[in-house]
């Protein structure tokens, strides 16, 4: 029900492998076969992405931008540079709001986007509207699309099984290629 959706939302946000875009149409398919109100569905959804956003936004807050550029400094801290940081941080001063309430929409994004909000210590009430309204329509589209696409869910489910696969080679692919270039850019220093 709404809570089991809220749990696995909250954990999306977190582990951004289990994915909304296979949850959240599915438990709109449960709501229009009458198992749940879509409306408690898509209120938990949104308070599970609401919270989980909390949690990386916190980690981001918890990090600071200096502790995080001394770690981009560091040979085995893989996930950016410290020329990428510098550059994502302007980019987030001049468009964070946007970043954070367009970035629900997208797989990954919108778990990753939390952490730059807190690092740039984006007001919380600013960042719990954007990442309330951002999610809120994320959630409503896919569960209403759940809804809508009932008569056929066949369809839909056997396509779900290569959509959440590309989605995995896409994060692993995208993992490699951190790396690749934390390696190439230690070495040539």
């Amino acid at each position: 029900g709404a809570v089991g959706v809220a749990l696995l939302i909250f954990l999306d946000n977190i582990v951004p492998p289990i994915p909304s875009e296979a949850i959240l149409p599915l438990a709109g398919f449960r709501a229009s076969q009458g198992a749940f109100s879509a409306v408690a569905l898509w209120s938990g959804a949104t308070v599970g992405a609401v919270a989980g956003a909390y949690v990386l936004y916190g980690l981001g807050r918890w990090l600071g931008y200096e502790r995080l550029h001394a770690l981009a400094g560091k040979r085995w801290f893989v996930l950016t540079s410290r020329r990428d940081l510098e550059r994502g941080r302007a980019l987030f001063d001049r468009h964070g709001s946007a970043f954070v309430l367009g970035s629900r929409c997208v797989p990954l994004l919108r778990s990753v986007v939390s952490i730059p909000a807190g690092v740039a210590a984006m007001p919380l009430g600013r960042f719990t509207l954007l990442t309330a309204t951002g999610s809120a329509v994320w959630n409503a589209l896919l569960i209403g699309l759940g809804w809508a696409l009932a008569e056929n869910w066949g369809a839909v489910d056997s396509a779900l099984g290569p959509v959440s696969a590309a989605v995995a080679c896409a994060v692993a692919l995208l993992l490699v290629v951190l790396v690749f270039r934390k390696l190439r850019s230690s070495s040539s220093v």
